[in-house]
């Protein structure tokens, strides 16, 4: 005879059969239990996960291999956080966060390069660039302040410490191109950010102006290096007070990240805009018509 769900059978050792009663929440969590196949995340929930509107990719790696995106924002911002704070000069802090090469090396390189590799691989287009970007950014900046790779000292004269060669025109001035073209990829990912979170583009819009406050810096000292110290201090003291709210809402977002994997019954807010901007159809019906062959009708 059938049972209901509610109930299953026993067989005593008399022989008869003494019905089981289900409690409601074992109900409840046999009814969670689910297939990776059979999970639908909403779009805002997808956002939240990967940091990008949610897409549709062949294949089921997404079911398979864990998220990313939170390996890639502990890279980002263990590398980041010390670095801001040392530019603000907290606690005698400074030296362009020389102290940090070796987490810009390991934490702001490496994880961040892994992640964005795992987030292509799982069809993530938008933070796998992003993260690529940022991590090709901290192996540089670790490579400038590293003696090793001799970018200061090659500005050195002939005979004068390396160190020298961080104080010339040449050197201040090249790194200063190099914070510009940071800023214009940031405002490009600015842009981007607003079919992400609210968060998202606060980071960049942060991470832009802080760019381009390390672009006057730089561009002032190689001007006049001891006449504009003092003004490109300043601006590097700017600089690092605009990262470390990059780094507040960046740590936001890990935290809001680490609650939804875990299913908290706890959520907190990002500002999803997945559906602020509307999405553009990648095909129209004109499209898929004049893509097929000739003389070559589907149904």
């Amino acid at each position: 005879m059938a049972q209901s769900p509610a109930h299953s059978v026993l067989q005593s050792p008399a022989g008869s059969a003494v019905p089981i009663h289900h409690s409601h929440h074992e109900e409840e969590a046999i009814q969670r239990i689910r297939t990776a196949a059979s999970v639908n995340i909403s779009a805002e929930l997808f956002e939240k996960l990967y940091l990008s509107p949610k897409n549709v990719v062949k294949g089921e790696l997404r079911k398979t291999f864990g998220n990313p995106t939170p390996i890639g924002l502990v890279g980002f911002l263990l590398a980041l956080t010390p670095l801001a704070c040392d530019l603000m000069g907290w606690r005698g802090a400074g030296g362009s966060g020389a102290a940090g090469i070796g987490m810009y090396f390991f934490f702001g390189g490496l994880l961040q390069f892994a992640a964005g590799l795992l987030e292509w691989v799982l069809g993530n287009t938008f933070p796998s660039v992003v993260f690529c970007t940022f991590g090709a950014f901290f192996f540089s900046f670790g490579a400038t302040l590293n003696p090793s790779f001799a970018s200061f000292a090659s500005y050195a004269p002939a005979g004068e410490s390396a160190a020298v060669g961080l104080t010339t025109q040449g050197f201040n001035a090249s790194f200063g191109f190099f914070m510009l073209w940071m800023g214009v990829i940031c405002l490009v990912y600015l842009i981007c950010a607003l079919r992400v979170n609210i968060c998202f583009v606060l980071i960049f819009f942060t991470l832009l102006l802080a760019f381009c406050l390390l672009t006057g810096a730089y561009w002032l000292l190689a001007s006049d290096y001891t006449g504009n110290a003092a003004m490109a201090g300043k601006l590097i003291v700017g600089a690092g007070a605009s990262l470390f709210v990059t780094c507040a809402s960046g740590w936001w977002i890990f935290f809001a990240i680490m609650l939804a994997t875990l299913e908290f019954p706890v959520q907190v807010p990002v500002g999803d805009l997945s559906g602020f901007l509307g999405k553009k159809e990648a095909y129209t019906a004109t499209d898929i018509e004049s893509a097929q062959p000739a003389g070559k009708i589907e149904d």
